[in-house]
């Protein structure tokens, strides 16, 4: 893939007439690895009884571009709606949900003997990093992003840190040589909360310098191939093959589901122990030093500022979502391209149309 096309692709990637092809062919703009989902029989999602589609729904989905919406209460399928064109088949990019399916990957890595202490080092890992903004981060502050790396993620502006990397990235530059040569802090590690994707990245640089592995390898090897999957997914990557762990990740909606069925089952399907449970535990439960009354974070997870207990979710830009409510035994997927997703509500409008959604399971 020629680095013009790439370069042509991240210019229209977010247009208006677009962007909707667009999430469902990240494969088809940028380099990309295929995860292989093994051989293994897909984990079936039966139909439940149907919830009704009302007209408030409609109006939301339309709002917010949604392209697809999957609800399912008790591992059954309760709804299911494709918009736009878009269809189950479709592979669509995760964007920062991505950053949650890492948790869990490394969740599953910690239990094989790695990571024994989370307060250690990122830099024992990736020794690279040792001269950077990176230099004295641990391992946990990178899971809670309070790593206090300087990282403007504003990406209506051109010229903020995520735009300048992208950029970087499809002129065939190393996503591992960019986190490097970050230098500058807005705080010392551990004392500020501040949403920073770069963290994400340094989270994969530190599974593959413990594991000697590349993401999709493990991501094949520990979750997909025993998860059932109907399709393929695939990861971006940088030009070389490293994948793009912040968001790169594409899955129909159907195995994004099943991945929320995971999370909402404590980490095991048909007595089968995937992720630890005390890591899924863990890391959907607030501890990142969040402001009081927003919503909060926990290890590469979101919680809603008055989640009740088992209730998290994963989120992307654009609006894509994981949400689970462990308590209610319901999961939703929701994929969109809302040019809008930054507006000031737009997060807990869309949390309170999911609860809505399942107060009448």
């Amino acid at each position: 893939m020629s680095r013009s096309n790439c370069k042509s692709a991240l210019k229209n990637l977010f247009e208006a007439d677009a962007i909707i092809q667009n999430f469902s062919s990240m494969n088809r703009l940028f380099p990309s690895e295929r995860v292989s989902r093994g051989d293994g029989p897909v984990w079936e999602l039966p139909k439940g009884v149907q919830l009704s589609f009302k007209q408030e729904t409609m109006d939301w989905a339309k709002t917010r571009s949604v392209t697809s919406l999957l609800v399912l209460h008790h591992g059954k399928i309760v709804l299911e709606r494709y918009f736009h064109a878009t269809q189950p088949s479709d592979r669509r990019m995760s964007w920062s949900m991505a950053k949650s399916v890492l948790s869990a990957l490394f969740g599953i890595i910690r239990s094989d003997g790695h990571f024994d202490d989370l307060d250690e080092p990122v830099v024992r890992y990736v020794p690279r990093l040792k001269n950077g903004a990176y230099r004295d981060v641990t391992v946990r502050q990178v899971l809670q992003m309070t790593s206090g790396v300087k990282f403007d993620e504003d990406y209506m502006n051109p010229r903020s840190d995520i735009n300048r990397m992208a950029r970087y990235l499809v002129s065939g530059g190393s996503m591992d040589d960019f986190v490097a040569s970050l230098t500058d802090r807005e705080a010392a590690p551990g004392e500020l909360w501040q949403y920073v994707s770069i963290d994400t990245h340094v989270l994969g640089m530190v599974i593959r310098g413990a594991t000697g592995h590349g993401l999709p390898n493990l991501l094949s090897q520990h979750i997909f191939r025993r998860l059932g999957l109907e399709a393929e997914p695939y990861y971006v990557t940088d030009a070389n093959g490293v994948a793009f762990a912040l968001g790169g990740l594409s899955l129909t909606t159907r195995d994004f589901a099943r991945f929320a069925l995971l999370m909402q089952n404590l980490g095991e399907v048909d007595g089968v122990q995937i992720i630890p449970k005390h890591w899924v535990l863990a890391s959907t439960v607030a501890s990142a030093p969040t402001t009081a009354g927003e919503a909060g974070y926990g290890y590469q997870w979101w919680i809603p500022a008055d989640a009740e207990a088992g209730e998290f979710c994963a989120r992307g830009i654009y609006g894509q979502y994981i949400y689970v409510n462990r308590k209610r035994e319901a999961v939703i997927v929701s994929t969109a391209a809302d040019r809008n997703f930054r507006n000031e509500g737009v997060f807990e409008n869309n949390i309170a149309k999911f609860r809505n959604l399942i107060t009448s399971l």
